[in-house]
């Protein structure tokens, strides 16, 4: 499985599926699902919305609207919209986004930094933690997976633990 690490919006890279790091009622409000639901249609958040709630540890996906990706595949990384949270519930959020990856057959998926907007995890703490998931992933289908972020400091995290 191949990592790359890319500064930018995840919803311009050519994948199969993008993860969208969620709270459990699937309310795309936050930084990174906020903004897949403005560019790719409301019709991701009602799909979402009727698969919660959706626990930490657990992940759904949906259709992607008009976006360029198949799937969004929605992660939870908090109970409750707007909660602070951990390293030990991105740990969670991304290993359940990986399992559902797998289970579709997808080949390439792009992943932002995991809790680092509204839940506030450090940027360094995510980013092992990120590490730790993807190195110890066993991938029966996943070829390529991009981390992609707008903020500087969290590609910069990434690239420590690379």
């Amino acid at each position: 499985m191949n990592i790359t690490i890319v500064q930018g919006s995840i919803l311009h890279e050519e994948v199969d599926a993008i993860v969208c790091p969620a709270n459990s009622a699937c309310h795309m409000g936050g930084e990174v699902g906020g903004f897949i639901k403005k560019v790719g249609g409301d019709e991701i958040e009602e799909e979402a919305i009727s698969h919660a709630p959706v626990n930490v540890g657990k992940a759904v996906y949906t259709k992607a609207g008009v976006l360029k990706c198949r799937f969004v595949i929605h992660a939870p990384t908090m109970e409750e919209p707007g909660q602070k949270t951990d390293e030990q519930a991105v740990k969670h959020a991304l290993e359940a986004a990986l399992e559902i990856a797998e289970e579709l057959g997808i080949r390439s998926i792009a992943i932002p930094g995991m809790g680092t907007g509204t839940g506030r995890v450090d940027f360094d703490e995510a980013a092992k933690v990120m590490f730790e998931v993807l190195n110890a992933h066993e991938t029966e289908s996943l070829e390529e997976v991009i981390l992609v972020d707008v903020n500087e400091k969290m590609v910069k995290a990434w690239k420590k633990y690379q």
